[in-house]
C-alpha cells in the first residue's frame, strides 16, 4: 500500500508541504523514504515496524546492511540501497561537524559518531580518531581487528598514524560486540600502554571511548585517564 491508498489525514508528505518537517513524527519521515508498504502492512506500519524493530531512529542508524536485508519489504536492492543511503549521510554529516569544531565542545556527538561507525560491528575494532591542536577532527582510522589485547594492538603503528597527520591528541575507541561497555583490565592497560608511546611524540590521549549500539562508556569522564 503507497501514499495514495492513505487517507488524506494520514498522508506524510502532504503533512509536511502543509506543516513543516518538524510535524512529522519519527515513522512518518521514515514512511517518505520507504514509499511504499507490503502487501498487508501500508507504509506507515511498516516505518513503524522499522524503528520498533531497531529501537527508534538511534538504533536504525546503527543498523547494518545484513539487518535490513531480513526485514520483509526491504529485501529488493533500490528501497533498500536509498535507506543505506540516507544513513550514510547522516553519519557524514555528523563527521563534517566534528572536523569543524573542537570535539568536547559536544562530546556526546564524539560518542554518537563513534556509536555509528563501528558500533554495529559483529567483531571488535580499535580505532583512534586523530585531532589537531584545536582538538578538531582530522580523520578517524580503524587500525586493528580482532581481540583487542596489548599484543594485537601495535603501539607503534598508531604513533605512525598521528606523526602522519599531524596529531597533536587522539581519542581511542574500540566495540564490544557483546553488548557491554564496562571496560576490562585489558582496556584499561591497553589504554596506558598507547598514552605512554604517543607522549613520546607529545600527542596526548584524551580518551578512550567503548561503544555498542546506543550505549558508550568514556574512561575519560569515568577518571580511568
Amino acid at each position: 500500500m503507497s501514499f495514495k491508498d492513505l487517507p488524506l489525514d494520514a498522508r506524510p508528505r502532504e503533512k509536511l508541504i502543509a506543516r513543516g518537517a518538524a510535524a512529522l513524527a519519527d515513522a512518518e519521515l521514515l514512511a517518505l523514504l520507504l514509499r511504499t508498504g507490503v502487501a498487508g502492512k501500508n507504509v506507515l506500519q511498516l516505518a513503524q515496524q522499522l524503528l520498533e524493530r531497531f529501537g527508534g531512529l538511534s538504533g536504525l542508524l546503527h543498523t547494518g546492511v545484513d539487518d535490513l536485508k531480513s526485514v520483509k519489504g526491504l529485501g529488493g536492492s533500490a528501497k533498500r540501497s536509498e535507506l543505506i543511503a540516507v544513513l550514510e549521510l547522516a553519519r557524514r554529516a555528523m563527521g563534517e561537524k566534528l572536523r569543524e569544531r573542537a570535539v568536547f565542545d559536544s562530546p556526546d556527538a564524539v560518542k554518537q559518531y563513534l556509536q555509528l561507525h563501528i558500533g554495529p560491528r559483529p567483531y571488535e575494532v580499535f580505532a583512534v580518531v586523530f585531532l589537531d591542536v584545536q582538538h578538531r577532527m582530522l580523520a578517524l582510522e580503524e587500525m586493528f581487528r580482532g581481540t583487542l589485547t596489548q599484543t594485537s594492538v601495535y603501539p607503534r603503528e598508531v604513533v605512525t598514524r598521528a606523526i602522519h597527520h599531524h596529531a597533536a591528541a587522539v581519542v581511542l575507541a574500540h566495540n564490544h560486540p557483546s553488548g557491554s561497555i564496562e571496560p576490562s583490565r585489558a582496556d584499561e592497560s591497553l589504554t596506558q600502554t598507547l598514552r605512554a608511546a604517543l607522549a613520546l611524540v607529545d600527542v596526548r590521549v584524551l580518551d578512550h571511548i567503548i561503544v555498542s549500539p546506543g550505549q558508550s562508556f568514556s574512561m575519560a569522564e569515568k577518571g580511568l585517564l
